[in-house]
């Protein structure tokens, strides 16, 4: 069973974004086998600016990734956290490269589905 991976990134190589700015994810498809590959970018409105929280915005951001089992943030909030986490997606605050974290996170996966 593949499943997707969203990270908030500004140039596609580093996790760099907090979940509530970010602008955009990107979408990295993952195969039983442990394969990934880039599969899209998903623009999004950031639901946090200048200190205020938009609850439409965020809705609207953890709908557009409901797709996705796992989102990779530099940094998350607990209500932004709680949204996705009740769409049945962890979220991960890994600032590292996009394919290390990645990487981290399929071994994550592999560990909880019992396929180490």
């Amino acid at each position: 069973m593949t499943y997707k991976i969203a990270a908030a990134s500004t140039d596609g190589k580093v996790v760099n974004q907090h979940f509530g700015r970010a602008e955009k994810f990107y979408i990295i498809d993952v195969s039983d086998d442990g394969i990934f590959h880039f599969e899209v970018i998903r623009e999004t409105s950031a639901a946090c600016e200048n200190g205020e929280h938009s609850d439409d915005s965020l809705d609207r951001n953890v709908s557009l990734l409901s797709d996705c089992s796992y989102v990779l943030v530099s940094r998350i909030g607990p209500g932004a956290e709680y949204a996705l986490n009740k769409k049945g997606i962890t979220a991960f605050a890994i600032s590292d490269y996009i394919d290390t974290a990645i990487e981290k996170i399929i071994k994550y996966h592999n560990r909880i589905h019992k396929k180490i």
